[in-house]
């Protein structure tokens, strides 16, 4: 925010294969006054993103590096090999990375895997990005290594994609510039957390019901005794009532003993 005045915003960067659709939907049901911005960032690209002040925090895979950034992780993907559908790995259901030792594993400037040591045979050239590789993949170039939502992200008709058991796993993080933990990084990271919309540590949550007043509980005080007061009334006037039969009673029995009898 520039000013007092200024309208309060929050911008969430993602990169490839993370879908913020799910957390986008909760914000703008619980915080509709104040608009979220997506922007997508390149898979290498969201902790610099992060650090120039292009987004208030970013959905990325870790590692993080430095300790200027704090990461929340929060899921760890499923790793596949991408192929032609016509590959004989396309025949099994799952893969174990000795078993790629013959194929030309590519392995573009953006992969999003650790690796300790490549599995396969190297390219003669790395793609630029991943996308640049599965199309490599269905030029029948090499196969690619990547998490499962790269997989589906560049998903193709002539491609298929099966899971390699023991390769190395992608973790994805929320994270933000630690000395800008905002108001709006605290309540998207509650979201995040799956914390209720009334729960304590939320600050969009629903106020606590006030406690009454001494002015309140003397106004209840005087409504009760009020109603008391009527309650006893009532009684008397069943009260009133049993005594107007009495003398009812009285009437019909001076009314038994007759009208003075006339002289002959």
């Amino acid at each position: 925010m520039t000013g007092p005045e200024a309208t309060p915003s929050f911008r969430l960067a993602y990169v490839p294969g993370v879908t913020p659709a799910k957390w986008v939907r909760i914000w703008n049901e619980r915080l509709p006054d104040i608009p979220l911005h997506l922007v997508q960032a390149p898979a290498l690209g969201a902790q610099e993103l992060l650090r120039a002040g292009g987004a208030d925090a970013a959905f990325l895979r870790l590692p993080v590096e430095g300790t200027d950034l704090s990461a929340i992780p929060l899921y760890t993907e499923t790793t596949v090999v991408v192929v032609p559908k016509d590959h004989l790995i396309a025949a099994v259901d799952e893969v174990s990375v000795a078993e790629l030792a013959d194929e030309i594993v590519l392995h573009p400037m953006d992969d999003a895997l650790p690796w300790e040591q490549l599995p396969g045979r190297p390219a003669l050239e790395r793609p630029a990005t991943t996308g640049d590789a599965v199309e490599l993949v269905a030029a029948g170039i090499g196969v690619l290594v990547v998490p499962q939502s790269l997989a589906r992200l560049h998903h193709r008709k002539d491609l298929t994609y099966r899971t390699v058991a023991d390769a190395p796993e992608s973790r994805v993080a929320l994270s933000w510039p630690q000395e800008k933990t905002t108001d709006q990084v605290e309540d998207f990271i509650g979201i995040v957390r799956g914390r209720t919309v009334n729960s304590s540590r939320g600050r969009a949550g629903a106020a606590p019901a006030a406690r009454p007043t001494a002015k309140d509980k003397a106004k209840d005080k005087a409504k009760r005794a009020s109603g008391t007061g009527a309650g006893k009334g009532s009684r008397g006037g069943a009260g009133g009532s049993g005594g107007s039969k009495a003398a009812k009673g009285a009437r019909g029995a001076a009314a038994k003993r007759g009208k003075p009898r006339r002289r002959p």
